[in-house]
């Protein structure tokens, strides 16, 4: 039970990578609070909106008095180049990246010693696919956020950022060509995600800030010509 007694706080924790976060720390003796738009027993609440994050920290800070830890995992994808208006381009970076800034900020002086954030970037931070813009540009302002926040918030708060690669959120099996392009041949689970947001968080990562961890399986480094792995291009 290594974080008994300890609080953390998860955005975007019911679905996914975020619900493998709340469950791995609860397993440990944390106690998590969860803030998403989904329905859940905490607090049920869009980030992209001021006052609803403030009322957020507010039920936080009035229950618990302080913050180990904060994971801002929470995202969305509005689209790109195509499709993706201002409103939309706005709210994406709000959701991904103005609302880790405003909770950081709105628990500055609350976090507890040897506190910690995770932000969770993406792969997507040094890579894309056509039309992925709004996500795109917000994983990699979280991931320069990061060592900002790092350098501005060292010898109290570390900080640091975990960038998934494929993580299949869902129960599909893949095999074939799409396990062959990862070196590690198979595609990645939540649980590979939330094992390092739990170690960046302990005292064994004391020696770790302002980092950008990428878990992808080692895709991004593996270059695939044609005829790879199964991989073709089609015509």
């Amino acid at each position: 039970m290594e974080f008994e007694g300890k609080v953390v706080v998860v955005t975007g924790g019911v679905q996914g990578i975020g619900k493998a976060i709340v469950e791995a720390f609860e397993q440990e003796g944390a106690t998590v609070c969860i803030i998403d738009r989904e329905e859940n027993l905490y607090f049920t609440g869009d980030i992209g909106d001021r006052e609803t994050l403030e009322a957020f920290v507010k039920k936080v800070l009035d229950e618990h008095g302080k913050v180990d830890y904060l994971v801002n995992n929470a995202m969305i994808s509005m689209g790109g180049i195509n499709a993706c208006g201002y409103g939309a381009f706005d709210y994406a970076l709000r959701v991904g990246v103005v609302a880790p800034y405003y909770l950081t900020k709105l628990f500055n002086s609350y976090f507890a010693p040897g506190a910690a954030i995770v932000n969770i970037s993406s792969s997507r931070d040094r890579m894309s696919q056509p039309n992925t813009e709004s996500y795109t540009a917000a994983k990699g302002a979280i991931s320069s956020l990061t060592h900002a926040l790092a350098i501005s918030l060292g010898g109290r708060v570390r900080v640091n950022s975990v960038s998934p690669g494929w993580i299949e959120t869902g129960k599909i099996v893949y095999d074939g060509a799409d396990a062959g392009q990862h070196p590690v041949k198979r595609v990645g689970t939540p649980m590979d995600i939330a094992n390092m947001v739990l170690f960046l968080c302990s005292e064994k990562a004391g020696f770790i800030t302002g980092e950008n961890i990428c878990i992808d399986g080692g895709m991004t480094r593996q270059m695939i010509y044609h005829d790879d792995n199964g991989w073709g291009l089609e015509e």
